[in-house]
């Protein structure tokens, strides 16, 4: 399971892919509706990191 972030309100989300590359999905908000590419390219990832220690 992931966390990704949304780029316009910025409010983070889980999200669990089913198939296939994540580069190619994308994930719509709960909060604002706006839909985006979960992980376009490494500059540009929705991808939070883990806070976990």
């Amino acid at each position: 399971m992931l966390t990704v972030r949304c780029p316009q309100c910025h409010h983070d989300m889980k999200y669990q892919p089913q198939q296939g590359s994540i580069s190619e999905k994308a994930k719509r908000c709960v909060y604002c509706g706006r839909t985006f590419k979960v992980h376009s390219s490494p500059p540009t990832s929705r991808i939070v990191p883990d806070r976990r220690s």
